[in-house]
């Protein structure tokens, strides 16, 4: 019955007064709560609970107890919730009720009244409905266990009027609380469950042998603990709750926390009526036959059929041509969108002027962008994005004066660019570098997406970006993967492309390029696409191999590479086939004026 829940962990660690904290998947305590050895080097950190097993256990050979939440519920009168420990540790002392040694008879009042809902005279007998001898306007309805045992009582007005009575319904305080017609139930192959005591009769009616119902209606769940064990021993249970508003009544509840098969009565199949009494007079007992019979499995969250699956051609998916001609064949058309492409490399061997440059590619494409850049200034991403947009052709050549060669973009050209990708293209402020603490990287870039119309941003790189994810202090491992996870699960619910920026290994001995990535394996693992721009000792200085070492949606990879070329003026990267002087679209105006240096000269 019971789920382990991080959260019970820590509620274990503050109830014994622990300090702990979370390393490696665990929470590790000072000292073990069990032996409680004095505070030396060699005892510090034995005990650990696992968060995500419940399972605990101390490393001293003097102690080494193992065990679970359920060990620790007991051994420290931990509560894990009223209902876990009224299963587990039953405390609560009920009313203990007479049996009457033969079935009760019913009273006439009582067979007059349900026969008038329905119910015939062998149902009421079978289930010992009667009325109370003072009051024959009260129904008694006595709940038997499934040994027979009188457990419970409840009772109903027939003549309930809203206007003089406070209550419709009751019960003897002090009950175990048990499900009505435990006892009348024959085996365990589909049990019908209802809110109301008339409901599961109605089901009775139609000849359906395990008909229950609930005692404290649809919000009261306090049988659970005292039918966990008989109830879970059914095939399957259908839920015949009352349908209000299009929604069953019991049957969220149930779901969620019953381990057997669990189907629900089809809304359609209700034919407009509340519950299962107002079936059984309108339309009979072949509709409620065919209400259990025509029950339905309860949809799981998260869980669809294969069948129900639409059909995609992979290769008409929607794709960002990166410019790069030898990739873009490669990848059937560019990187895909609905994941993360993971764009790895050595430090300053030029793997974020690859991404910046696909993000141009992706502007003249008509995309929106988000760019995080945790590295750069936002001025200097700016200046060089500048550059690659501007092309050869629009920049100026000259010498400082100690006599090297600069490059310039004119400020006509730098104002024309930024009206080219005005609106266009949006990125993360870092000037504030003491704000607001609770601000995460990644709800700001759920924000872009959704308000912004945002499909392709840009993360560089993964370490900074970590900084901004506020939260436990997890093992950076753990943190990362936890981080591309979230990436990838956003990638692909908005249907966006994610390109992360991460390093690689300073010193590696790993033939497999995935494994060179610096941290975590889920990173690489959790990758759309994986790309290596990086440096090469059979290259000239200025030239790069761009390898694809893991692509998920087609499987071609390219772990040789494709040799790419370097222009320092353009901060363009460019292979065989690519267009250097590639025209970006920008300066679809620029006849009006000519450049000398920064003057602006109509002609």
């Amino acid at each position: 019955m019971y789920e382990f829940k991080p959260d019970d962990a820590y509620a274990f660690a503050r109830h014994v007064h622990a300090q702990a904290y979370e390393h490696g998947g665990e929470l590790v305590f000072k000292l073990c709560p069990y032996c409680n050895p004095k505070p030396t080097r060699d005892n510090l950190k034995s005990f650990s609970i696992n968060l995500a097993t419940g399972q605990f256990k101390c490393l001293r050979a003097s102690c080494g107890v193992t065990g679970n939440m359920l060990t620790l519920s007991k051994d420290f009168d931990f509560s894990l919730g009223s209902e876990m420990d009224e299963y587990y540790q039953p405390r609560r002392q009920f009313r203990k009720l007479k049996t009457s040694e033969r079935p009760i008879e019913p009273k006439p009042e009582a067979i007059q009244y349900l026969t008038g809902r329905g119910i015939s005279e062998e149902v009421i007998k079978r289930y010992q409905i009667t009325v109370q001898n003072k009051h024959p306007n009260i129904l008694v309805f006595p709940f038997l266990d499934a040994a027979g045992k009188m457990q419970f009582v409840k009772y109903r007005k027939t003549d309930f009027d809203r206007e003089k009575d406070k209550n419709k319904e009751w019960c003897e305080a002090n009950c175990k609380p048990i499900l009505f017609g435990m006892a009348q139930c024959k085996d365990f192959g589909k049990l019908v469950v209802t809110e109301g005591q008339i409901d599961s009769l109605s089901v009775a009616e139609a000849g359906i042998a395990n008909a229950v119902s609930v005692p404290n209606g649809a919000k009261g769940f306090t049988w659970i603990p005292y039918c966990w064990d008989w109830i879970n021993k059914f095939q399957e249970v259908v839920v015949f709750g009352d349908c209000e508003k299009g929604r069953i009544t019991l049957l969220d509840e149930l779901s969620s926390r019953l381990k057997c098969t669990v189907k629900h009565v089809r809304e359609e199949d209700y034919k407009g009526c509340k519950d299962a009494n107002e079936i059984l007079q309108k339309h009979g007992v072949e509709q409620i036959k065919k209400c259990v019979e025509h029950a339905i499995v309860t949809p799981i969250g998260g869980v669809i059929a294969l069948s129900e699956v639409e059909h995609v051609d992979i290769f008409k998916l929607p794709k960002l041509q990166t410019g790069i001609k030898q990739l873009d064949r490669l990848l059937y058309g560019g990187l895909p969108f609905g994941g993360v492409v993971l764009v790895s490399g050595k430090p300053g061997e030029g793997k974020s002027t690859l991404a910046s440059q696909i993000l141009v590619n992706a502007i003249h494409q008509g995309h929106k962008c988000f760019v995080y850049s945790g590295e750069l200034p936002n001025y200097l991403f700016r200046s060089w994005i500048d550059f690659q947009i501007a092309g050869n052709s629009h920049i100026t050549e000259y010498q400082n004066k100690w006599g090297d060669r600069n490059y310039k973009v004119s400020d006509t050209n730098r104002k024309m660019i930024a009206e080219w990708y005005h609106e266009k293209c949006f990125l993360y402020d870092n000037r504030i570098v003491d704000g607001d603490e609770t601000r995460s990287l990644l709800s700001l870039t759920k924000n872009v997406i959704m308000q912004y119309g945002v499909d392709v941003i840009l993360l560089d790189n993964l370490m900074t970006a970590l900084d901004l994810e506020p939260g436990k202090a997890y093992d950076k491992y753990d943190r990362q993967s936890l981080f591309v996870k979230k990436l990838s699960r956003m990638a692909l619910k908005y249907n966006v492309l994610i390109l992360l920026v991460a390093h690689k290994r300073k010193n590696n001995f790993s033939t497999n390029e995935n494994d060179e990535i610096s941290g975590s394996g889920d990173i690489s693992n959790l990758a759309t696409i994986t790309i290596a721009y990086e440096k090469d000792k059979e290259l000239l200085p200025e030239q790069r191999r761009l390898k694809v070492s893991k692509n998920r949606l087609f499987g071609k990879t390219e772990t040789k590479g494709y040799i790419l070329d370097y222009d320092e003026k353009s901060k363009r990267i460019y292979g065989q086939g690519d267009d250097l002087g590639f025209d970006y679209g920008w300066d679809q105006s620029v006849d009006q004026f000519i450049d000398i240096g920064s003057e602006e000269v109509p002609f």
